[in-house]
């Protein structure tokens, strides 16, 4: 009996777990929109928390996950999170990830909102390119995984409610230097005029691995791979999805060149200072710079606005002797300036990090149309609430890609098992609530054509780190007036481009039902505590437009 074909979307973390896992008993195809080595993954600096060292515990792990969540976690994936976390560290490990030693053994560091010293690294802040490095040298020693690169998937293919396959476009890589992680253009642009490949898989199971949607905003931690395929897939689909108003915000992105300046620099004792070179974060928060990322990307933003928008600086000259080998990739950046944070403090910026929300999952990684799976940060499993945990992410994407693994080798080996069994409940089927209570607001003169960088900067302006009723009117209103005229895709920047469209007015339509204030999504009308769990959304099949569901 020849094996079930599972083809797995996406090379970070969660797709090159759950392809070499699942080999075992099935036939796999691994599909990357880039090379195998570009992924949010590879960017990753801060590291993977996990509860392995003396006076830490799984539970106290759980613990600081939900208080950072607001309130909004699923307490049973939180569970399941921090306690097998453990042992994919060992996986990890097993597979020759090499993290940071001291003389004790494994060395931990402090993060913010962390109540222990947890979180891994190796190579001090290119943990994720570690990581990365280890996996694909172990899947391509492995020899049993199909591997498609610079593979964009274009449609999951179903059949009678389930899913059957997935059609795609493969084409030449994009010319040297086009695949960084600057907001502007997009990974594929550089395609558009080359000869395009269709190509249609069969596939018994897909597994989205697809990463986020950092592309979405004009501020962007993430590589330009990341334009929220995923979930617009999948919404095509019919599937699920819920939390999609709650993007993290990371509070400090170097406002010289863009690139992200981890947590864990604030974690070993830098601060945040306004532009007279005074600390403003004591006054915002008990924890100061570490308090949770939503409350000091607000702070940062609040500052800058009182400062006419120049940036705030990051002091971490107290460092200055460890800073080259404990963050020497950071290090190199930020030289590469023209700066010497050793002996001055440095202009950063927020950016869009990470989204806690996206296609709803069971806790192995099902969603509600059979066949389909979703893994890592396209997935919302309910570990993150309305706010992440620094350096939960990549703990999320190998403990959530050895269960969905697991699910499908038992499901190869079970005759007439591959319809979804039960599991837990996704959410509720979709309501259909009234248009948006009120009239909207015409969309903006300068807004009126659409392009990948108006885009951006409506999302940044109207559904970035403060929102109100008002403006996410707006927003939706010239998202509607967007995607009413935009041509069919035909060119791999065109499907992106018909992906963030989808995405960002779903996204609207959550933060715009959710009013008031919890975690990652700020009201700025309606500040206040957290009430009913809002903003899960549904697409009208049909017509492919968001509506609200309610969870």
């Amino acid at each position: 009996m020849s094996k079930p074909h599972v083809v797995v979307a996406g090379s970070g973390i969660a797709g090159l777990l759950c392809a070499l896992h699942a080999s075992a008993t099935c036939e796999v195809t691994l599909i990357s929109k880039g090379p195998l080595e570009l992924s949010n993954t590879s960017l990753a600096q801060g590291g993977i928390a996990a509860a392995i060292f003396d006076r830490d515990s799984p539970g106290a792990h759980a613990v600081d996950t939900e208080r950072a969540g607001a309130g909004l976690c699923d307490r049973e994936a939180v569970r399941v999170l921090c306690t097998e976390g453990p042992e994919r560290i060992a996986d990890l490990l097993g597979a020759g990830v090499a993290f940071d030693t001291d003389a004790a053994g494994l060395a931990g560091g402090l993060e913010a909102a962390h109540s222990h010293p947890r979180i891994l690294h190796a190579g001090g802040d290119a943990t994720g390119a570690h990581i990365t490095a280890a996996l694909i040298a172990r899947l391509r020693a492995h020899g049993q995984v199909r591997v498609l690169e610079h593979t964009f998937l274009t449609e999951i293919r179903t059949e009678r409610g389930r899913v059957r396959g997935v059609q795609a476009i493969t084409a030449p890589p994009p010319a040297a230097g086009r695949q960084g992680r600057s907001s502007r253009g997009s990974a594929a642009a550089a395609q558009r005029s080359v000869s395009q490949r269709s190509v249609s898989l069969f596939a018994d199971a897909v597994v989205l691995a697809t990463g986020g949607a950092g592309q979405l905003y004009a501020h962007t931690s993430n590589p330009l791979v990341a334009t929220g395929d995923g979930v617009a897939l999948a919404l095509r689909a019919g599937a699920r999805t819920a939390d999609l108003e709650f993007y993290q915000f990371h509070p400090t992105t170097s406002a010289i060149g863009g690139f992200l300046i981890s947590e864990a620099v604030r974690g070993e004792g830098a601060v945040l200072l306004d532009a007279s070179g005074r600390r403003f974060m004591p006054a915002a928060h008990p924890d100061a710079e570490l308090a949770p990322r939503d409350v000091v990307a607000r702070a940062v933003a609040a500052q800058m606005s009182t400062q006419g928008g120049a940036p705030v600086l990051l002091d971490a000259t107290a460092l200055a002797a460890r800073l080259p080998t404990r963050f020497p990739s950071i290090h190199a950046a930020v030289l590469a300036t023209g700066l010497d944070w050793r002996t001055e403090p440095v202009p950063i910026t927020p950016a869009a990090h990470y989204a806690m929300g996206g296609v709803s999952t069971d806790l192995y990684g099902r969603t509600s149309v059979p066949g389909l799976y979703a893994i890592g940060e396209v997935a919302r499993t309910g570990v993150h609430g309305a706010n992440r945990l620094a350096s939960n992410s990549l703990l999320e994407g190998a403990v959530f890609a050895h269960r969905a693994a697991t699910i499908l080798s038992e499901q190869s080996v079970l005759p007439g098992s591959w319809a979804c069994p039960p599991g837990r409940p996704l959410a509720p089927e979709p309501s259909r609530p009234a248009d948006h209570n009120g009239s909207v607001t015409l969309c903006r003169p300068d807004a009126a054509t659409y392009s990948r960088a108006a885009l951006q900067h409506l999302m940044w302006d109207a559904v970035g780190l403060v929102r109100t009723e008002a403006g996410l009117q707006d927003a939706l209103h010239t998202l509607e007036v967007w995607s009413a005229t935009m041509a069919p895709p035909r060119t791999i920047s065109g499907h992106e481009d018909a992906n963030l469209l989808l995405l960002a007015r779903t996204m609207a339509t959550a933060a715009l039902a959710r009013t008031e204030s919890v975690g990652a999504h700020f009201r700025a009308d309606a500040p206040g505590a957290p009430g009913p769990a809002l903003g899960a959304v549904d697409t009208d099949h049909g017509a492919d437009r968001p509506t609200l569901v309610r969870t």
